[in-house]
């Protein structure tokens, strides 16, 4: 017996599930009518799709970061899509608050637990693969991290491509979050990796010292032809291989470029502390480059983000900071 689908049950399916009309239609169709199957039809639509869609690339999408009332807690995430037609879709980026909303209400403190909680009455793991079958292109939580601080700032770069959340202490006043949310900013544009240099690896910062002074030393032979100045080629990369042995043999040795320029020993400590600042400069490139706390500031490169910190309030510092970023 032929079912009879009248466009008035088309569009309750739609308005149900938010799948096309024709994917509706369709889901009815081979149900005999019947809600529930039709229901169960689009599911199992949406696993095929997510199935073959598996090895796609997800390069674009959307970060979402929200932080609590009492401005303790905080999430960012990032949902991401195969193109930036379907990212910025309303509906995509309905649907990704949703998802960002649930997570701030429950704090999971993984991704996995993020894709376990419920969300209209499926999983958020079932939600992507409903989403993937009514869009037809693979989606998933790229990022997700959860945040607990005395104070949280956020941000948001235009497009919501890039998103930031940094954790610090000191006062919470509308200074401190114009201050900390122009670091997030900075974050965002800088793009650094830890905070402090003591976090990097040793294996890894002697690599990248190798690596460094290799770059230098190639682009020194392009200078050299060009009849251009010379690049220092740096000893070090990072603060932490600048051991209180390693300082006190720099300074003996500027002692001794003194003495051997004739420079008098009573004007050496107006040029000693210049020269050991210039040093370290030099010699804290990687630093420069992904420590968050030894970069220069992005809105005073006058200073380095530690100082700009200490300059704005003393008792003020980052504890943590997360970024995230689709493409």
């Amino acid at each position: 017996m032929t079912v009879t689908i009248s466009a008035k049950d088309v569009k309750e399916l739609r308005s149900a599930t938010g799948a096309g009309m024709m994917d509706c239609k369709e889901a009815l169709k081979e149900s005999g009518g019947d809600v529930d199957g039709a229901l169960e039809f689009l599911r199992k639509k949406g696993q095929k799709v997510a199935a073959k869609r598996a090895d796609r690339d997800t390069n674009e999408g959307v970060v979402v970061a929200l932080t609590s009332e009492s401005g303790d807690k905080g999430i960012i995430l990032a949902v991401s899509c195969e193109t930036d037609f379907v990212a910025k879709n309303d509906g995509f980026i309905e649907f990704a608050n949703s998802i960002g909303k649930l997570a701030l209400d429950s704090l999971p403190e993984t991704k996995q637990d993020l894709l376990a909680l419920t969300l209209d009455g499926a999983t958020v793991a079932e939600k992507l693969v409903e989403q993937t079958g009514k869009i037809g292109e693979k989606m998933e939580i790229s990022d997700y991290f959860l945040i607990e601080g005395q104070n949280l700032s956020s941000y948001i770069h235009s497009g919501s491509k890039i998103g930031v959340l940094v954790s610090y202490t000191g006062d919470r006043n509308d200074e401190s979050a114009k201050f900390f949310r122009g670091l997030a900013m900075h974050i965002a544009a800088m793009n650094p990796s830890i905070l402090r240099p003591d976090e990097f690896d040793a294996e890894m910062v002697a690599k990248e010292t190798e690596a460094l002074q290799g770059q230098i030393n190639l682009e020194n032979e392009d200078r050299k032809r060009l009849g251009k100045p010379l690049k220092n080629v740096p000893q070090f990369a990072s603060k932490s291989q600048l051991t209180p042995e390693v300082m006190a043999q720099v300074e003996e040795d500027i002692k001794a470029e003194l003495t051997a320029e004739g420079k008098p020993e009573k004007i050496w400590d107006k040029i000693i502390p210049g020269k050991l600042e210039r040093f370290i400069a030099d010699n804290t490139l990687l630093d420069q480059e992904r420590c968050l706390l030894s970069q220069f500031f992005a809105l005073d490169d006058s200073k380095t983000v530690e100082s700009a910190i200490k300059d704005f309030d003393e008792n003020a510092g980052i504890v943590d900071f997360k970024r995230v970023s689709v493409g």
